[in-house]
């Protein structure tokens, strides 16, 4: 073996792991950003049923609390 083959050997392996490192880094950002899809879409989720929560509660009677802002004093 001389020194053309070491060299082209090195630079083979060197090719092969730039090109993994980039199948890794692709596959990576891919499920980050499913994660975050998935995080955004939950807090969404949150964020409605407490709108709603909010917005039924507001709109409940409840008849006959006298330990509201206005309640008299006793």
């Amino acid at each position: 073996m001389n020194v053309d083959d070491i060299v082209r050997a090195r630079i083979e392996t060197a090719r092969r792991k730039i090109q993994h490192d980039r199948q890794q880094r692709t596959e990576l950002n891919a499920a980050r950003k499913a994660g975050l899809a998935h995080r955004h879409a939950q807090k969404l989720r949150n964020l409605n049923q407490r709108t709603h929560d909010h917005n039924t509660s507001d709109n409940v009677v409840t008849g006959g609390d006298d330990h509201g802002p206005h309640a008299p004093r006793h």
